[in-house]
């Protein structure tokens, strides 16, 4: 790709534009076309950055990490509720920023094996942010009492069905749709109930 300030605005137009149009228009019925017009540029201009829509949808969801890690790192305090709900912002509303994106990601998983790796990706950079919370907790005297890396996959998850179910696939029958401090302090408090519940005692 190049790397010129005039190629680097270009790139950006283009990944802009096919956010604009997933978001339009869904990932499966967007097209190359679609992307180019809405940037204001040809596809021929496109292709010499990305090969199809795939490699598009890739660098949104790096995008994507990468925001959500760097609003994560950046709420941290010692408060440590805070810190947790600091992370469960930056993903609930990242969630909803790239949503196209990850119904996007989500759909093709479940055809595509390329895809399912991007999704364990995904998944993994979160994780990793997750148990490293979790390790601290353990040595700052908290007893998790559960294999902490299976824990910090179990909360991923919950973070990713809950706002799957209520960003992307309508809500929950009979369940009223929480507000985003709603969602996020439910969430928060969750993930810091089960974390942080049984410290050692102090000597």
């Amino acid at each position: 790709m190049p790397s010129t300030p005039k190629g680097h605005r270009t790139e950006a137009a283009f990944l802009d534009a096919a956010r604009q149009v997933f978001a339009e228009k869904g990932y499966f019925n967007a097209k190359i076309s679609d992307i180019a017009k809405a940037a204001g540029k040809s596809p021929g201009s496109l292709y010499n950055y990305y090969e199809n829509k795939e490699q598009l949808l890739e660098a949104l969801l790096e995008r994507f990490s990468g925001e959500v890690l760097e609003a994560s790192f950046s709420s941290q305090s010692d408060d440590l509720m805070e810190s947790i709900r600091g992370a469960v912002r930056a993903y609930w509303f990242g969630y909803r920023k790239y949503l196209a994106e990850m119904v996007g990601l989500f759909q093709m998983s479940m055809t595509d094996e390329a895809f399912a790796e991007r999704w364990r990706a995904v998944r993994a950079a979160g994780i990793r942010s997750v148990l490293s919370g979790i390790k601290n907790a353990e040595r700052s005297g908290y007893r998790i009492g559960l294999d902490q890396e299976v824990l910090a996959s179990a909360i991923v998850a919950m973070l990713e069905s809950f706002c799957w179910v209520w960003l992307a696939a309508g809500g929950d029958t009979d369940v009223a749709a929480p507000d985003d401090e709603t969602a996020i302090e439910t969430l928060s408090t969750l993930w810091y109930r089960t974390v942080y519940h049984d410290r050692a005692p102090q000597n």
